[in-house]
């Protein structure tokens, strides 16, 4: 599922009542916790995470987190990686609603405004704690799909966080999109995509490829090792929703060595299928194999087979190699 709080899609975290040692920015960072022996702060250790200072006083501290992404969130990840006897022994979640930036008031408010999406849980030192929202939503078994824009990370009763990880699927109003009239990414991470398998991530993540902008460089990208048989890569993206594909963008942005000779495009209409159930499925040709050149933005249309709706599509690229953005532009279908 998509990370709906991570800093590569504009989630912030917005005020915490401590962070006397670390900030709450590091939350929400995208790569993955480090520790770096003997750095030290004027305050102390260094930490890649937020840590507050050691409680005296009743409570527990806590930590307002904006969404990147408004969405129904399915579970997280309460990483405290490399935070050994300084890790807080439970947490638990809250999640509001809301266009608004929480005042200070809510931000610290017990109950109302907030649901508890996971009540107090234990959580164990240097690594991952994956909680999943429970089957029996915040306001009754029907209201799971309620979509949430701030969640509120409470730590008991102090400690250090290296990342706080929210996934869930993302929230769009495709009826609104489709009265615009306008052609939209449905590849886009922003828009509900995912890419939900892939044939080799050797080198580069598979989630790079629908992530907004253009690649920083090479390591922002989907790149695969360097094939010593027959055969090609793959990936497959589900789109945000079913859509009429009117244009493609394969992007090799910072590949240049090592890009693909050539890739094609294929889709099927197959809506809330499994990965494994999608083997079975019925693929259509929307880009034939087409060549591609290095570190360079390519655009179809034209070239592009008139399928008709499609729920996802599948990269091929030929034989190995890197691509660093996959957009997928057309029209909700059947609007």
């Amino acid at each position: 599922m998509a990370d709906l709080a991570s800093a590569r899609v504009g989630g912030r975290a917005l005020s915490a009542n401590d962070e006397f040692f670390a900030p709450k920015s590091n939350l929400v960072k995208a790569e993955p916790a480090v520790f770096v022996p003997g750095k030290f702060t004027a305050r102390g250790k260094w930490m890649d995470g937020w840590e507050t200072r050691r409680r005296r006083t009743p409570g527990h501290d806590w930590c307002v987190i904006a969404l990147g992404m408004r969405g129904v969130v399915r579970g997280f990840n309460v990483d405290t990686s490399h935070f050994t006897g300084n890790y807080p022994s439970h947490c638990s979640i809250d999640a509001i609603d809301s266009a608004r930036v929480p005042a200070p008031y809510v931000c610290e408010a017990e109950g109302a405004p907030w649901f508890t999406l996971v009540p107090k849980s234990p959580l164990r030192a240097n690594g991952d704690n994956f909680l999943a929202v429970g089957p029996i939503g915040p306001l009754g078994p029907l209201d799971n799909d309620r979509p949430w824009t701030h969640v509120r990370l409470n730590i008991f009763p102090d400690g250090g966080v290296a990342r706080l990880r929210v996934y869930g699927d993302v929230a769009v109003d495709w009826a609104r999109v489709a009265r615009q009239r306008r052609a939209v990414d449905f590849a886009s991470i922003t828009n509900g995509g995912l890419v939900i398998g892939a044939s080799d991530m050797h080198f580069g993540a598979k989630d790079n490829m629908i992530m907004p902008g253009r690649a920083v460089n090479m390591g922002d990208g989907w790149e695969t090792r360097r094939r010593r048989g027959p055969g090609y890569d793959w990936a497959i993206v589900r789109l945000g929703t079913t859509a009429a594909v009117s244009k493609i963008e394969i992007d090799t942005n910072h590949f240049k060595g090592n890009y693909p000779e050539s890739a094609s495009l294929e889709g099927c209409l197959v809506p809330s299928s499994s990965l494994h159930a999608l083997g079975s499925a019925s693929w259509t040709e929307i880009l034939p194999r087409t060549p591609l050149k290095p570190h360079h933005r390519h655009f179809f249309s034209r070239e592009l087979a008139k399928t008709g709706p499609v729920s996802h599509v599948r990269l091929n690229i030929f034989p190995d190699g890197g691509i660093s953005r996959l957009r997928v532009y057309g029209h909700v279908a059947g609007h």
